[in-house]
């Protein structure tokens, strides 16, 4: 199962490689900017539509709830509390939409209603179970007093920001319609305080530079919290993410033991089962020309024997592909020394275990480590490595390093990504550190299960 690196291991990086297409590079630091990007002012128009929007959802909300209860006495009570349920996941199927837009936000849609019945009682029964249409309804209750909230602080500070920010451009405002000096600071029965000298209206306009400038990191931290309930509310249950997770891994899974097997039949039909035939005739020759051709017939036992060698060796090499007797038999620390005794570079391994984990986990735990050690001899250029595994609480740690000339890259397509499904199937986790150059750092990441106890 050895990997191609063709990709993974590339030699330096240049502006026309697909990790650079999108960089940027700005001569304003960020604080400086941001009042001016376009981010910044999608995040105040997000702010500026959740009064409006909150205002309407938690009308529509609290007024069919309430309906609906009121008429729970009667029949019409559950319809009407269906309506109102399904009209707010209406409206979060909108907010999603709008999330997406204006603050980049991507969430998945919820699970869909499970109607088990057909007709109209079967989608209430449907709408009122599901957990969707609930979080739905708490999400239009309580974005209408954080919306409120929201607009308050982010209209008042971007407001008073450029206003202050500009004073020196429109104070003349004052003493020409207003019948004032300026801006008033203060003011009381006796004493006035006007900003209307130079120094006044210098410093007036720098307060209003920081306000200008913190402006939009505070709708930032507003919109942060409007993110959180968006995700949390109106996309998919915990549940249902895991489901969907589970779901995923299980095709991979299916999808690499059949990859496997179709190695397997590939290897067993192209080489050693080939072998075999070729040998069947060979001894099949050699059996008619024993008597005519002793001579003929003991080279044709020789050359067979030989093949039988080939193929018992690829016989061999086929089985430890499958699962390796020693590691069986005495774990990950012989079976990986035992690897890296076949790697092309010197290779130190140091395996820190105090018990073995379950043995499906330490499989997988020895094809990652093989499968990094042949993409090392295969492509990195190294002259050492070094394979650690180590456990912390209920984690299984792999790191594999080499000094070669790195460029290693998960999201290339390369057998690193095929390695990374393979780990993420089973909640595991691949990291990869390998800057043009070298050295690469690959740590693997899987969940500790010990084998279960047997009677």
């Amino acid at each position: 199962m050895a990997t191609e690196y063709g990709q993974s291991y590339g030699l330096g990086s240049g502006p026309g490689l697909p990790g650079d297409a999108g960089a940027r590079h700005h001569r304003l630091p960020a604080g400086l900017r941001a009042p001016f990007e376009a981010r910044s002012w999608r995040e105040f128009g997000y702010v500026l539509l959740s009064l409006p929007i909150g205002i309407l959802l938690f009308t529509y909300a609290v007024t069919m709830v309430s309906l609906g209860a009121g008429l729970l006495v009667t029949f019409l009570g559950v319809p009407v509390l269906a309506a109102a349920l399904a009209g707010c996941r209406g409206f979060g199927t909108l907010e999603r939409a709008r999330a997406r837009s204006l603050l980049g936000l991507r969430v998945a849609d919820p699970e869909p209603l499970r109607v088990k019945k057909q007709g109209v009682m079967g989608w209430m029964g449907a709408v009122l179970k599901s957990g969707t249409s609930w979080r739905s309804l708490l999400f239009a209750v309580l974005q209408f007093p954080w919306s409120v909230f929201s607009f308050v602080v982010a209209v008042n500070f971007w407001v008073l920001g450029w206003a202050m920010l500009t004073y020196p451009l429109w104070f003349w405002v004052f003493p020409m319609y207003a019948g004032q000096d300026g801006m008033q600071l203060y003011g009381d029965e006796t004493h006035r305080v006007y900003l209307d000298n130079p120094f006044e209206i210098t410093v007036t306009a720098l307060v209003g530079l920081l306000f200008t400038l913190a402006t939009p990191w505070i709708v930032r931290a507003l919109t942060t919290v409007d993110r959180v309930m968006v995700h949390g509310l109106l996309g998919p249950s915990r549940l249902a993410t895991r489901v969907v997770e589970l779901e995923s891994d299980r095709g991979v899974v299916v999808d690499t033991a059949a990859a496997d097997l179709r190695r397997i039949e590939r290897d067993l039909h192209d080489g050693a089962q080939a072998r075999l035939v070729s040998l069947a005739m060979d001894l099949g020759l050699a059996k008619e020309k024993l008597r005519e051709d002793p001579q003929a017939a003991a080279r044709m036992v020789d050359e067979a024997h030989g093949e039988v060698k080939t193929a018992l060796q690829e016989l061999r090499d086929l089985a430890r592909g499958i699962h390796p007797a020693v590691l069986t038999d005495r774990g990950l620390d012989a079976a990986l020394s035992a690897v890296a005794s076949r790697c092309t570079v010197p290779v130190r391994v140091e395996v820190d275990l105090a018990e073995r984990p379950a043995s499906a986990i330490e499989g997988i735990a020895y094809f990652t480590v093989s499968e990094l050690l042949q993409n090392i001899s295969k492509h990195a250029r190294a002259t050492s490595a070094a394979v650690e595994v180590w456990r912390v609480e209920n984690r299984l740690m792999l790191q594999v390093v080499d000094n070669g000339v790195g460029g290693a890259d998960v999201s290339a397509g390369s057998g690193l990504a095929g390695l990374a499904e393979r780990l993420d199937a089973v909640d595991g986790i691949l990291v990869v550190d390998s800057p043009a150059g070298g050295p690469t750092r690959v740590t693997a990441e899987l969940p500790w299960r010990t084998e279960p106890a047997t009677r």
